[in-house]
């Protein structure tokens, strides 16, 4: 379960976050002239609804449902990723491609993270006792399963955790470097200016996105 997101101001900054991208990324979709761009923004600001979904524990009987389609869109973005330069519609240029694949590791980090959660909080309802003569006749029986079961989940899910941690905070800092060339680079031609100013929003809001997935994952760490 994420703890440190049981203050309500943390929970609303990060919820009016993960909103804000969806509704860029819904935004540039209806904007986009290609179906490659509209599917593309689609899955970014799903992905960012149901990460908003998780902090507020939103329909976890989905939980299965919400880990194939965000596996579907990994496989998705790591298609394009891999796409032969003939097919135009796809990720054809090296920056594209290096795109591609790090927005498919996003929605596996997504996937991984519905699953960690649901693990957790299933394991933890699973070892609960029903009632108060359960605990007084079965203690011995149920004292080894309880444990046995928290520490199958719990041991495994925090080495992935860190891993993520560092690897999403890692992205936030190429996407905050990529940000703050723009000021070194304003003085160039004008032309390169306007090109670096319109991807700014974007490098922003994946900034954003990273940190918000990196401190995610580090209150799994425990």
């Amino acid at each position: 379960m994420i703890r440190v997101f049981s203050n309500p101001a943390i929970t609303w900054t990060i919820t009016a976050i993960l909103l804000l991208s969806a509704s860029y990324h819904i935004l540039q979709g209806i904007r986009s002239k290609q179906r490659k761009d509209l599917i593309n923004n689609s899955l970014h600001a799903l992905m960012h609804f149901l990460m908003a979904a998780m902090l507020w524990h939103l329909a976890p009987s989905t939980m299965l449902a919400q880990i194939m389609v965000l596996t579907g869109a990994a496989m998705w973005f790591i298609i394009q990723a891999v796409a032969r330069p003939e097919v135009k519609t796809l990720c054809t240029d090296g920056p594209g491609r290096l795109k591609c694949a790090y927005h498919g590791l996003t929605m596996v980090g997504a996937a991984a993270m519905v699953a960690m959660m649901g693990g957790v909080t299933t394991a933890g309802y699973a070892s609960a006792p029903t009632n108060g003569t359960s605990i007084a006749h079965d203690h011995h029986a149920m004292a080894a399963p309880v444990k046995t079961t928290a520490a199958a989940t719990l041991d495994h899910s925090p080495n992935l955790a860190i891993l993520l941690t560092v690897f999403f905070a890692a992205a936030a800092m190429v996407f905050i470097i990529l940000l703050l060339r723009f000021r070194v680079m304003k003085n160039t031609h004008h032309n390169s200016v306007t090109a670096k100013r319109s991807s700014r929003p974007e490098h922003g809001l994946e900034a954003l996105g990273a940190a918000v997935m990196a401190l995610m994952f580090a209150t799994m760490t425990a």
